[in-house]
């Protein structure tokens, strides 16, 4: 399905864009024709029915699959057949729907290892280890933008889960990127720990444009600017929330039935 026609005038550049993108598993088409733009400083949801091919998109978009056909952009630059360190360094960073930290380390500690690949520490072994304290400032700024101050010196492994998820999208930042990917970033977790990870996506996407995977739709609702629905690997609507989801299509796809 092709982008629907738009009056791009003030809009935000794009900084992600996908065009004919598709991926094929042996017969089975898992993504068909998909065109996907993502602008700075806008959320846009990715969103869909189980199965709809959402996660695929993602894995083709930050290089984790190569597509069968079609073409990715990221700043201007063609990156369809790059690998995924590559496309991490431009600034094209992802988080994972099962959390990714080192769990026995402090917030801190795991603050400074996501920094030792943009400080370039992170293949000098033989250096002391009283040379991470240079990435100390920058940590302890990345903990206070994002509400960990008072979990500074707290083992991963002991804070809520949504705390966890809040320090996984930390040790991402950390990676200055461009275009920050989520895959369903409020995945498990209780009312207040989904308002507290909104409230924070939400500042994150201040600086940067923000493509995330979400099953919660009163998340959707509230905090995406553009929301892309798929089913069964093409996109079936485009526009903001309230637009969307009073497409008879995407109701469909929902509940099984128009009405």
């Amino acid at each position: 399905m092709a982008m629907p026609a738009v009056d791009t005038q003030d809009q935000p550049r794009v900084v992600l864009s996908a065009r004919g993108l598709g991926r094929d598993f042996g017969g089975f088409t898992a993504v068909n024709d998909v065109d996907l733009d993502v602008r700075h400083g806008l959320i846009h949801a990715l969103i869909g029915p189980n199965g709809a091919g959402k996660t695929t998109v993602f894995n083709l978009l930050t290089k984790f699959l190569q597509p069968t056909r079609g073409t990715i952009t990221l700043l201007g630059t063609d990156i369809t057949r790059m690998r995924p360190d590559r496309v991490a360094r431009m600034g094209l960073v992802r988080s994972f729907q099962i959390s990714a930290v080192f769990p026995h380390l402090t917030v801190l500690e795991n603050l400074r290892v996501a920094l030792q690949r943009p400080a370039g520490l992170a293949v000098q072994f033989w250096l002391p280890l009283s040379t991470l304290n240079r990435l100390n400032a920058r940590a302890e700024a990345l903990i206070d933008d994002l509400g960990l101050t008072a979990f500074r010196d707290t083992r991963a492994a002991d804070l809520s889960y949504g705390r966890k998820r809040v320090l996984e999208i930390a040790t991402t930042l950390a990676l200055d990127p461009e275009v920050l990917l989520l895959d369903e970033p409020m995945a498990g977790m209780g009312g207040e720990d989904v308002q507290m990870v909104a409230d924070i996506i939400r500042n994150v996407a201040r600086d940067r444009a923000v493509l995330m995977v979400e099953h919660n739709l009163a998340v959707v609702e509230d905090i995406c600017d553009e929301v892309t629905v798929l089913q069964r690997g093409k996109i079936i609507a485009h526009g903001d929330y309230a637009t969307v989801s009073e497409n008879p299509q995407v109701r469909t796809a929902y509940m099984g039935t128009e009405a």
